[in-house]
């Protein structure tokens, strides 16, 4: 089981890999929203804000977010670690339910660039 730290590792990759993005990766990527990643087998939540290309985590909180941000992932820490490592396919992940992405339907069309 993935610790938080290596939860938080993998966020930062994550950050670290959209910087770099290019096309229209680049564009979705450079979405300015509020966002949480929900660990439920460690049950923290990381809140933050994707900006300038970049997700920026400012918090890790016990528990479901108090608030509702814009952009809301959910999975077990494993999933997120062998998401950010292209050991997982977020496609087939969020298809079976390992994964939910929830966001706003216009987020949701520029967020696929980036999936």
């Amino acid at each position: 089981m993935a610790t938080t730290e290596e939860c938080r590792t993998a966020l930062e990759k994550l950050s670290d890999n959209m910087q770099r993005a290019e096309g229209d990766v680049r564009t979705a990527a450079s979405l300015d929203r509020s966002v949480s990643c929900r660990i439920t087998d460690l049950d923290v939540t990381f809140v933050g804000r994707m900006a300038g290309g970049r997700i920026v985590v400012q918090d890790t909180l016990q528990g479901p977010p108090p608030e509702k941000a814009q952009i809301r992932l959910t999975m077990t820490g494993d999933d997120l670690v062998a998401l950010v490592a292209g050991e997982l396919n977020f496609a087939k992940a969020w298809g079976t339910g390992r994964v939910k992405l929830e966001a706003g339907l216009r987020d949701l069309f520029q967020l696929r660039k980036l999936l």
